[in-house]
């Protein structure tokens, strides 16, 4: 995956189901994360391109990370942006660790699929059986349509929700 953008589509996806019971920032903060060893590699040129980062292993301790440093971090957002006022957002701890940790184990999911030199399953296994499993545009256009979807049916079910609000105020 050509970093973040494409691995938020899966993820605007669960937002739609989950709705409140989960934060698209979070996971998307655990996106950002999980690509700074690849960042560091590519700027450097030195050390593996998707080294202990993207292994299972490695994404749960990220998603420790990301959970810790995310909730705060999003709360701060949404403040900045001014859909927190007075603090009321406050993200749920069991929110914030779910969220990232479906963004960093989904990080390397989607990854094994087009990088050979991912070994999600170290240090148990060192192959990468996820590898090939799709195409390297199919896998792209899965990100892009679930996205969109997930776009969809989320401003759908808001939509819904803001006119029964409506009919149940006129009652």
């Amino acid at each position: 995956m050509p970093f973040t953008p494409f691995h938020m589509g899966p993820g605007i996806a669960i937002k739609a189901i989950l709705q409140g019971s989960f934060s698209l920032m979070v996971f998307g903060w655990a996106q950002i994360v999980m690509d700074i060893q690849p960042l560091i590699v590519m700027i450097t040129g030195e050390g593996h391109l998707h080294g202990f980062t993207h292994t299972y292993v490695g994404a749960t301790l990220l998603a420790v990370f990301s959970a810790l440093t995310g909730k705060y971090l999003s709360q701060v957002g949404l403040y900045v942006l001014g859909m927190n006022s007075n603090w009321k957002v406050n993200i749920r701890w069991w929110i914030a660790a779910g969220s990232a940790a479906m963004g960093a184990y989904s990080h390397v999911l989607l990854d094994s699929i087009m990088h050979a030199d991912i070994e999600p399953f170290y240090p148990i296994a060192t192959d990468n059986q996820l590898l090939g499993v799709l195409s390297v545009s199919a896998l792209h256009e899965f990100c892009l349509y679930s996205g969109l979807v997930g776009s969809v049916v989320f401003y759908g079910i808001s939509w819904f929700q803001k006119l029964k609000q409506a009919d149940n105020r006129t009652v």
